[in-house]
């Protein structure tokens, strides 16, 4: 609306300017010959006095045109000023959801194959005739935020095997397994205690109470045990000979 005015009032001076110097053109005229110096020209105040007006004028103008590209008042620029602060503050991150992420990541998730590793262990690569080996496991954490898993015996399996042929299962004739929820901290691992004793006999859930099982193969025969816990496999197998 000041606007509007200005360029009202500017337009206005314009059409004065010009007025006045048509008028001063014609009071020239009229009395051009009272008027005249010596050689026919009119006093210097008049010459100066139109200049002006002039100069006036196209001052007007060049108002007017910047007036129509500029428009005072215009709250684009602090629209976008706004907008930008808005933006900003939007996609900032609040220091209490910072805090809520990071306690989240410290909250134990569930351990599965993807942030666990189980590794089957024996106590030794061969053993002499009449020699028990000893089996474990050791299960590993390999994400970045603690996990928990049960490890009770009722979750741990080991089984030997050679060739195409299992040999024995540590759940065959298992007594009183139990429970045991753990969470293992990022990096860390925990290992069977104590190690199983296998009597190098073959398994079978038929067999549990029979007196003496059928021994398995000697004389350097080679064995694989292999283990899980929670359903979580043993990538490699512990290779090991008996004699």
């Amino acid at each position: 609306m000041r606007a509007e005015r200005l360029i009202w009032c500017l337009k206005g001076f314009s059409t004065r300017a010009w007025r006045d110097s048509i008028r001063d053109y014609r009071t020239y005229h009229e009395g051009m010959s009272t008027n005249q110096g010596p050689h026919g020209r009119l006093p210097r105040s008049v010459y100066i006095k139109r200049r002006l007006w002039v100069l006036a004028g196209l001052i007007a103008v060049i108002a007017i045109i910047v007036l129509l590209v500029w428009r005072p008042g215009s709250s684009s620029g602090a629209d976008e000023q706004k907008s930008g602060t808005s933006q900003s503050e939007t996609t900032k991150p609040k220091a209490t959801e910072a805090a809520d992420d990071s306690k989240k990541s410290d909250e134990p998730v569930e351990c599965t194959e993807d942030n666990v590793e189980v590794t089957a262990e024996t106590d030794k690569k061969s053993y002499a005739s009449g020699e028990l080996p000893k089996l474990s496991l050791t299960i590993t954490n390999v994400g970045d935020v603690p996990c928990t898993i049960d490890v009770g015996t009722s979750q741990q399996v080991f089984t030997i095997t050679s060739g195409k042929d299992t040999y024995w299962t540590s759940t065959d004739c298992q007594v009183e397994p139990t429970n045991a929820e753990t969470t293992i901290e990022a990096g860390k691992s925990l290992t069977s205690e104590p190690a199983i004793e296998w009597d190098r006999t073959r398994s079978n859930p038929d067999t549990c109470d029979a007196e003496k099982r059928d021994p398995v193969p000697a004389d350097g025969a080679s064995y694989h045990l292999t283990t899980s816990v929670a359903g979580i496999e043993s990538d490699k197998t512990a290779q090991f000979a008996l004699y």
